[in-house]
């Protein structure tokens, strides 16, 4: 006759400790720790960097790029106008900041009268964007007060037009929480 000798430690049971020292236990617990380690690092990843977002006339947009790259360059050094935006040092969220351009011609001069937009785009959310004028507030410097709603990277285009000539100056900047 056989006995079942229920006091050992080699019985299987939840209050029995010496599962945690068995290998493959230890093994399946490694490889689970792995498995979600990577997934916070790839969800991590995906939050902090560059979306990777496709318009969807990504081709279109690349053959006119492409057919007009040197033609936009030839016409912006034979403009020859310089432009500077400045914004604040730490922008941040929900805040009313000012940010300013000035904006010069060929020979120097202040370049008066023109029509200066700021176009503001966020990589990950189309909806987000906007644009707004900026009004002239001295001899060839323009300025408008922005709020942004929204954290993160955002890409701003300033367009500055007079007449039939143009100039656009992009900037990417990061708005803190």
């Amino acid at each position: 006759m056989t006995t079942i000798d229920t006091s050992s430690d080699n019985r299987i049971s939840q209050s029995n400790k010496r599962a945690l020292r068995n290998p493959w236990v230890l093994g399946g617990l490694a490889l689970i720790a792995t498995v979600l380690t990577v997934n916070i690092t790839m969800i991590t990843l995906a939050i902090t960097t560059n979306p990777g977002l496709v318009s969807k006339d990504y081709y279109e947009r690349g053959r006119y790029n492409e057919r007009h790259y040197i033609q936009r360059a030839t016409e912006r050094s034979t403009l020859g106008w310089t432009a500077n935006l400045e914004v604040p040092a730490s922008i941040q969220r929900g805040a009313l900041q000012t940010y300013r351009v000035a904006v010069v011609d060929h020979v120097g001069e202040p370049l008066r009268g023109a029509q200066v937009v700021l176009n503001a785009f966020r990589p990950s959310d189309a909806k987000a964007d906007f644009s707004l004028p900026l009004e002239e507030v001295g001899a060839g410097i323009y300025q408008v007060a922005v709020e942004f709603h929204l954290k993160g990277i955002w890409d701003l285009l300033i367009d500055v037009k007079q007449e039939s000539k143009a100039l656009e100056l992009p900037r990417r900047i990061a708005v803190q929480g």
